[in-house]
């Protein structure tokens, strides 16, 4: 796969847009060392190529109402490409899981559950189980505290070194 190289104003502008989505064509601008015109136009380009995928507002949750945040770890009983599927077709489906990660090692897929309660959340599993869509066996982690839960990629932070 061919990475598209960015240079330093297109990593400035990356952080920036991250931290504030709402942020005005000329304060970007201004942040990142460009004029208008020319930061603008390389924003459009990050957003055709993909990079820029979308722009989100974040809910802090807590403030409007008691949420129990779960992480769920599962193993599915047989390992065919269209348990796989089926698997990940239904979670796509569910507006609890907000997060679903396939994963190696011992178990399948890690999932970020966010629930009215703890009886909510059992709910959820007893549906699942009951649709029969291969779960063998599945692990819970209640949330307790919240230590960090940052949506911000160190892009800059992350690409290869460069020579």
């Amino acid at each position: 796969m061919a990475f598209l190289r960015l240079d330093p104003i297109d990593l400035k502008i990356l952080d920036a847009i991250q931290r504030d989505g709402r942020i005005t064509k000329l304060a970007l601008a201004d942040k990142v060392g460009l004029s208008p015109t020319p930061c603008w136009m390389r924003l459009r380009k990050l957003e055709k190529a993909g990079i820029v995928s979308g722009y989100r507002a974040s809910v802090a949750m807590r403030l409007i109402a008691p949420v129990a945040t779960v992480l769920m770890q599962v193993t599915l009983a047989s390992h065919r490409q269209a348990d796989f599927d089926r698997f990940e077709r239904i979670i796509r489906d569910i507006p609890e899981v907000v997060a679903c990660w396939s994963v190696g090692g011992g178990v399948d897929y890690v999932l970020k559950v966010m629930a009215r309660d703890i009886e909510a959340y059992q709910r959820l599993v007893d549906g699942l189980l009951e649709r029969e869509i291969g779960i063998d066996r599945y692990f819970t982690y209640i949330v307790t505290k919240t230590v960090k839960d940052e949506s911000v990629v160190p892009v800059a932070d992350l690409l290869p070194a460069q020579s």
